[in-house]
């Protein structure tokens, strides 16, 4: 079996974990997935 994940949506299900469990670290872990996501579209990573 060949499970085949793309870096983006596990960031994007971690990111929601964290802030269901502490809603506190919400502006902190929306800054770090949209940095994340810009350095990929600006850089062009196939990630």
């Amino acid at each position: 079996m060949d499970i085949s994940l793309t870096l983006t949506p596990l960031v994007s299900l971690i990111a929601g974990i964290l802030i269901l469990v502490v809603p506190r670290l919400l502006t902190y872990i929306v800054a770090g997935y949209l940095i994340f996501v810009g350095v990929i579209g600006v850089f062009n990573l196939n990630i």
